[in-house]
């Protein structure tokens, strides 16, 4: 079955959603609004929410155009995520938490925590952190170089995942005839000693239902895909063309042979914006009057900061300059560069395709029109799912969920009801057996 992960993201992910007027006043912040999010999610039957986070402040300089743009406000996402778990029964609960400014284990006890809390239902996306203003948060002036910052991610993500196998399935024996709470026995520590971290452990909470929370990255450069196919279970992607994402699917599943891996325990799920409606020209309307919200400033803003040069300035109606790749961005930089120069875009004209969903894939029609796009790209090989990313929260879900899901359905492609209650049984993704079970120690 395609999977559907829904990306959410205050009023909703079109950069222009919190002008349009059927978007609730203060939306990013509203406990009751991510709550009525997630019930119709779960209604819908999707298999996770997705709350992506960013540690992005801004200087003097910037104030200008960042005052246009919804993004400078977040609620941290783990802490609303543990908030709506109590909301919820069966939906996945998945957050972004960076690796570059923080130890691992602070994370993975943040995780491990969300997973018990929501039995077994947590996923953690791993990011490196990418935005220039970032570092000035933490002490620092700069972000490390990118080989520094993916190495630094790797070793991250290995002390998070033997944290995570501390504590054997059985360990808690909770003996209270003889006293025993634990079998030490089966408690192991890290013992970790690398270049970025020395972490001994043990990790203070017990192994989940679905055993440690599902690994989400969304890597689109060598460093970011090396590193997906060695430790990542579920990859979001941004490819615009169903070619080039079969593509991407392939080398991901190369790679993660050459480490050992099962193909198949990798699900690529791309960023879809759909705007659906009963008709082709409904839908077209409604694209058309989110457009038609895009601030130029902000528009030229988003895509200078994808491609790494600061468009001010430029002729709005030529095309993008030639760019050097930049540090955790080149995959989704590539995107849009290959957009333009196949397009023959204008500056202007990339802005308008691009900046109202941040380069991912942006499609319109009826019903049945969207459903069909998804059928190609899925039956194709190009994708295992679709990170769904509604232009506008509610109204752009309860579209989605009232006119696409039942089609999906209808032809057999998506599910009617949870196929378990853990976030990997959902995913169809394997059990992670314990280290120690494996014959080797954690």
């Amino acid at each position: 079955m395609m999977k559907l992960g829904l990306f959410i993201q205050g009023g909703g992910h079109h950069v222009a959603a919190w002008r349009h007027p059927s978007t609730p006043y203060g939306a990013s912040q509203s406990m009751a609004h991510h709550a009525e999010i997630a019930g119709l999610a779960e209604l819908g039957r999707f298999d996770m929410i997705f709350f992506a986070d960013s540690l992005v402040s801004f200087g003097p300089d910037d104030l200008e155009v960042w005052k246009r743009g919804a993004a400078v406000s977040r609620i941290e996402p783990v802490t609303m995520l543990s908030a709506l778990s109590v909301l919820t029964k069966n939906i996945g609960l998945v957050a972004t938490f960076s690796t570059s400014f923080i130890e691992p284990y602070y994370v993975a006890r943040l995780f491990a925590s969300l997973d018990k809390i929501s039995g077994g239902r947590a996923g953690w996306n791993l990011v490196t952190s990418a935005a220039p203003s970032e570092p000035h948060s933490f002490s620092r002036t700069a972000h490390a170089p990118a080989a520094e910052r993916y190495a630094r991610a790797g070793e991250f993500a290995d002390v998070v995942l033997g944290l995570w196998n501390t504590w054997e399935d059985d360990a808690f024996i909770e003996d209270r005839e003889n006293g025993l709470y634990f079998d030490p026995a089966k408690m192991h520590y890290l013992n970790h000693k690398g270049d970025h971290f020395q972490v001994r452990g043990p990790l203070n909470i017990r192994r989940s239902p679905q055993g440690h929370p599902v690994i989400v990255q969304a890597g689109q450069s060598e460093a970011g895909r090396e590193l997906a196919a060695r430790t990542t279970e579920v990859i979001f992607g941004v490819q615009q063309q169903i070619e080039p994402a079969r593509q991407f699917r392939d080398d991901i599943h190369a790679r993660a042979i050459r480490y050992g891996r099962d193909p198949a325990a990798i699900k690529i799920m791309p960023g879809v914006m759909p705007f659906v409606a009963p008709t082709r020209a409904q839908a077209q309307e409604k694209f058309e009057e989110m457009q038609s919200l895009i601030h130029p400033d902000l528009g030229i803003r988003v895509i200078s900061e994808m491609i790494g040069v600061d468009l001010r300035g430029y002729d709005l109606d030529g095309p993008l300059p030639e760019v050097q790749a930049i540090v955790g961005q080149s995959g989704r930089q590539q995107v849009v560069m290959d957009m333009a120069r196949r397009d023959n875009l204008s500056i202007r004209q990339v802005y308008q395709r691009v900046a109202g969903a941040r380069a991912h894939r942006i499609i319109h029609g009826s019903p049945a029109d969207v459903a069909d796009d998804l059928e190609e790209w899925y039956k194709k090989g190009a994708a295992d799912g679709f990170n769904i990313m509604p232009p506008l929260f509610p109204d752009g879900l309860k579209d989605f969920v009232d006119l696409v899901v039942p089609e999906l359905q209808r032809r057999g492609l998506f599910r009617r009801e949870y196929e378990g209650k853990t976030l990997r049984e959902n995913l169809g993704l394997p059990f992670p057996v314990h280290r120690k079970k494996e014959g080797r120690e954690s």
